[in-house]
């Protein structure tokens, strides 16, 4: 079964976003667990926590298929050391937080080298990062998310995503998302059934389905290996609908959060129905 959904605001409280995603049709949902730009943010009141469970149970979402997204300013693979040890603090803070609300994973982006360390330096600095955030937490599960492989941003190569993920310790604790517009920036095709095939083949083979833990789908602006982390509507840019079409019918996707990011949430509704009806 799939479980589509949006990431949907937690405006007047992180409590609201289970309303939100029902009010939008979803089966499934993502949100950020405070401020996505601010480094630190006070501590849930135990009234929001039983306040978001109760609503959950309420209207039918699973644990099972919510992705909490933690800050864009996060760099686990900082170079400067200040900043790696400002983001590992945030990541465990924001772990901590998915604890606190019964979730079980935790959807980040893996880091950047910002040119002043090699590569392998910062997929090293990235696992070493999620380690420490395992051992300090529990239940949760770091989820990387692949990305468009613009700037000197890592995870855009299914053997980047790899090399973090067997470094880390505790492998029942770690995961990946794919989010389709990424894909298709960093050169991924997904367009036919014979590019879908290979694109889906590569990944088992480097990675694993064994680790999928969950999906952005969100079409592109941009046109195939154009490193540009720009998404666009369903079936509305250069990937098209029928890529879509292929995930909703793969079973390898069934029961995780398959989360739109697209760019007009006023259709988030429309696009949830167009996909479901897109299954055979």
């Amino acid at each position: 079964m799939k479980f589509v959904g949006a990431h949907v605001s937690i405006s007047g409280g992180v409590e609201n976003a289970p309303k939100n995603a029902a009010a939008i049709g979803a089966k499934a949902f993502a949100l950020f667990t405070k401020n996505q730009r601010q480094w630190e943010a006070k501590p849930y009141a135990q009234a929001q926590i039983e306040a978001f469970k109760s609503e959950c149970d309420r209207l039918g979402f699973s644990a099972d298929h919510i992705l909490p997204h933690d800050s864009y300013l996060i760099n686990l693979g900082a170079p400067e050391a200040e900043s790696l040890a400002r983001s590992q603090a945030a990541f465990i803070d924001e772990m901590k937080r998915c604890e606190a609300l019964g979730l079980k994973a935790l959807n980040f982006h893996p880091g950047s080298h910002k040119n002043m360390i090699a590569q392998e330096e910062c997929i090293a600095r990235i696992a070493s990062s999620v380690n420490i955030a395992l051992d300090r937490s529990r239940n949760v599960c770091a989820v990387i998310e692949n990305t468009a492989g613009q700037g000197s941003n890592l995870g855009f190569r299914f053997e980047q995503l790899a090399a973090i993920v067997d470094r880390v310790e505790d492998k029942t604790r770690i995961g990946v998302c794919l989010d389709t517009c990424h894909l298709f920036a960093s050169g991924y095709d997904l367009r036919d059934a014979a590019a879908y095939a290979k694109t889906m083949s590569e990944f088992d083979r480097i990675v694993g389905f064994g680790y999928l833990r969950g999906m952005h789908l969100n079409d592109a602006k941009a046109p195939l290996d154009s490193r540009l982390d720009r998404h666009e509507s369903i079936g509305k840019g250069a990937i098209g609908l029928e890529a879509f079409r292929l995930i909703m019918n793969d079973p390898r996707m069934d029961d995780i959060p398959l989360i739109l990011e697209t760019i007009d949430e006023t259709i988030w509704n429309e696009e949830i129905a167009l996909l479901y009806s897109l299954i055979d």
